[in-house]
């Protein structure tokens, strides 16, 4: 019976593996926020869904290299609703952070447009795997 559950409580820590992804050695990430910040009617986007998924509890989130469908909300304090959403298809490269934000045309109008702000390398990522 001890046994038993010493065995139990060894493989407690193996069931939180399985649902894990890893990333790594290259990867991409996108976030929401800002990087230049004296752009004017420039906000920060709130990243709704990634390829049809959402719920992404990490900032940045990661995100294999290649082609994904981004759908992004605008913030819109004031506006009934909000600002509508919008999508975009983004090729994103090896070890790349994107800062997807929403420009809008004024201070008064919930029209926007996503935009990539900036993109910067990922620190500690490598493009290429070192043979063994």
């Amino acid at each position: 019976m001890k046994s038993n559950l010493v065995l139990a409580l060894a493989a407690l820590p193996l069931l939180g593996i399985e649902g894990c992804a890893t990333y790594g050695p290259t990867w991409s990430e996108v976030t929401g926020e800002r990087y230049n910040v004296a752009i004017l009617y420039r906000r920060p986007a709130l990243i709704e869904k990634v390829d049809g998924y959402s719920s992404y509890i990490t900032n940045p989130i990661k995100l294999d290299p290649g082609k994904h469908d981004i759908e992004l909300g605008g913030p819109a304090p004031g506006w009934p609703g909000g600002a509508p959403l919008r999508s975009m298809t983004l090729t994103l490269e090896p070890c790349m952070r994107y800062y997807l934000n929403a420009q809008f045309q004024n201070n008064v109008s919930p029209d926007w447009q996503p935009v990539v702000d900036y993109s910067e390398p990922i620190a500690g990522c490598r493009t290429t795997v070192a043979a063994k």
